[in-house]
């Protein structure tokens, strides 16, 4: 098993932009003048987690989500028949987590599909579904070894899978766990594979399998379960170019580690994925929020 810690690089947005200055004849949301003194910082106030205070009206919200990440994973063709599996920890009951009915695509998964199970892979609502045996024990063993990690991914996406194959990490980008030993039907496999993601990663690639990502929110481990399969796909194409006599020149450490602290952020990778949710959440009239 090797590691690097490396992270996505991004285009690093300006750390404040002062508010709207405005006079007793502007109103309040003027777009002219921006003062230096108002102490309204925008860019901080377009990224934000929604904090609730009532863990039922939480996991509301986050079921919603859930739903919405597997309507925009359909969208990108990340479906693989009966594989792949989103989980939530639940707000209410954190030893508990939701994971995806088993065999049914992720276009047509709704919030009320969603399957509570507990850390014996138990049902612990009235549900007519059953749940992925191999699904269940990854995410177990995540949850359990990760009290951070209140949501991962992890389908057989294309380029994701591609470049598993080469047991690689992307360059200046992620962790890669070369042992994978197959479909994961016992705890010593899941066990691994958190061992694996160690006390702080976020990301994983599972050699000759897929990928598989974390995070506080649903949206922070689709985020980067997109962002992955995107690196996988530009790694790709940029060693078919390499083959062909083109020099790659790597972003260096230094450079990397400072984006990474300031565009790698949980708020960050959450809003990176508002834009596909709010785009399937209007495609599907809000169908999935049932």
């Amino acid at each position: 098993m090797s590691a690097t810690t490396t992270e996505t690089i991004t285009i690093t947005p300006p750390q404040s932009i002062k508010g709207v200055a405005t006079t007793a004849n502007e109103p309040e949301d003027s777009s002219a003048g921006f003062g230096a003194d108002s102490g309204i910082d925008l860019i901080e106030k377009l990224i934000e987690i929604p904090q609730f205070s009532d863990k039922y009206a939480e996991r509301k919200w986050a079921k919603e989500h859930m739903a919405g990440a597997f309507r925009v994973f359909a969208k990108l063709g990340y479906n693989d028949g009966a594989g792949g599996h989103i989980s939530l920890r639940d707000p209410v009951h954190p030893d508990c987590f939701w994971i995806n009915p088993y065999g049914i695509h992720y276009g047509m998964i709704k919030a009320s599909d969603l399957v509570l199970v507990n850390e014996d892979g138990r049902p612990v609502t009235p549900t007519k579904y059953k749940i992925n045996k191999a699904g269940f024990m990854i995410h177990a063993a995540l949850h359990k070894a990760r009290p951070d990690v209140n949501a991962a991914c992890h389908t057989h996406s294309k380029y994701g899978r591609a470049w598993s194959v080469f047991g690689k990490p992307i360059e200046m980008l992620n962790q890669v766990y070369e042992d994978f030993g197959g479909v994961v039907l016992g705890d010593e496999e899941g066990n691994s594979i958190a061992k694996a993601l160690g006390p702080t990663k976020m990301n994983l690639i599972l050699q000759n399998h897929g990928l598989i990502t974390c995070g506080r929110t649903v949206d922070e481990a689709a985020g980067f379960f997109i962002a992955l399969e995107q690196a996988c796909e530009a790694q790709l194409l940029a060693e078919a170019a390499a083959a062909n006599g083109l020099p790659k020149r790597l972003i260096r450490e230094k450079e990397a580690m400072f984006t990474k602290e300031a565009a790698g952020t949980p708020e960050v990778i959450y809003m990176q994925f508002q834009p596909e949710y709010n785009m399937v959440l209007k495609e599907t009239n809000g169908e999935f929020l049932q």
